[in-house]
């Protein structure tokens, strides 16, 4: 698998997490236990610090990247869409970030709240614990996240990356 250090920017991976063979992790990247990064994403750390907690998904051809002024931050638990692209952003514990959203500098994502497909969380915004950020650009919707379905979805993911390890050969 594409994995790179870039000078001394090397990434740290949990032996417990699954990198697919077709992700690229580059520089200062660090992925938590029982996470997972599917197939065409990128997780780049040239310029900042891209952190994934434990038990997170980072689904097929979603953007990590970061500035040195900014860390990406993802927490634990957390369900990162397909083609989505986080960038100098914030999210906390338990959040989803929808199919491609796109989450910008300065911006924070609370626990338990969810980012819509294709929304635009713009610059400094806050999406508050249990909220549901909608649109282009995104706005709020204060309780309108659904924290079960984001648990369910997180477990299915620390699932299917196990049987991945397990299970996944080239043919």
């Amino acid at each position: 698998m594409p994995i790179y250090a870039l000078g001394e920017r090397t990434p740290t991976i949990h032996p417990d997490a699954f990198v697919h063979p077709d992700a690229v992790v580059i520089g200062d990247v660090r992925v938590g236990a029982d996470s997972s990064v599917w197939p065409g994403a990128v997780l780049r750390g040239d310029y900042g610090t891209v952190i994934v907690g434990e038990r997170t998904s980072i689904q097929d051809g979603t953007v990590v990247h970061a500035v040195a002024e900014f860390p990406t931050v993802i927490g634990s638990d957390c369900v990162v869409g397909h083609l989505a692209h986080l960038e100098g952003c914030v999210i906390d514990d338990g959040a989803l970030v929808g199919s491609g959203s796109i989450v910008l500098h300065q911006a924070t994502v609370h626990s338990g709240a969810t980012v819509a497909a294709g929304a635009v969380v713009r610059n400094r915004t806050d999406v508050p614990e249990g909220a549901l950020a909608v649109g282009v650009p995104a706005s709020v919707r204060e309780g309108a996240s659904d924290r079960e379905l984001i648990r369910r979805s997180a477990e299915l993911y620390v699932a299917n990356a196990r049987r991945y390890r397990e299970q996944l050969r080239a043919l």
